[in-house]
């Protein structure tokens, strides 16, 4: 993920989100390395961004931040093969544990993790706003 990348991250985070991040966190992240790893997902025959990812790692876990598709490619299994190749990627550097929150409404979301190997660990009361719920905390031991 570069600055350049912005407006179409923002394009599709607003799409995405009821309650978007802002570029300020975007810019964050990008400038927030070695923790922080930004990546967008490029539509080749394009050139197009499509998607992106944001993962922390710290020490041997990970945290999956941020995930999303642009509505016009989604349901083509673009962020199973994208988790599949991070979660891949990780666990080669030596990560031992991967968390994420989720809102129990995104049912799409919960079984592509679920599909992945994610099980519910635990809830974060009042974690999302806009509209108002919890966090369902998901994880995998790797």
């Amino acid at each position: 993920m570069k600055e350049g990348d912005l407006p179409y991250i923002l394009e599709i985070e607003n799409v995405s989100f009821p309650n978007p991040w802002h570029e300020m966190t975007f810019r964050g992240e990008i400038y927030n390395q070695p923790i922080s790893s930004p990546y967008v997902i490029v539509f080749k025959p394009q050139k197009k961004v499509i998607g992106y990812l944001v993962f922390w790692q710290i020490k041997e876990r990970i945290q999956i931040n941020n995930i999303a598709i642009h509505p016009d490619f989604r349901r083509m299994g673009i962020a199973e093969a994208v988790l599949h190749q991070v979660l891949s990627k990780i666990r080669g550097a030596g990560t031992k544990f991967v968390t994420l929150e989720v809102r129990p409404s995104n049912v799409a979301a919960r079984s592509l993790y679920h599909k992945l190997g994610f099980d519910v660990l635990g809830i974060k009361e009042n974690y999302y706003h806009n509209p108002p719920e919890p966090a369902l905390v998901m994880g995998k031991k790797l």
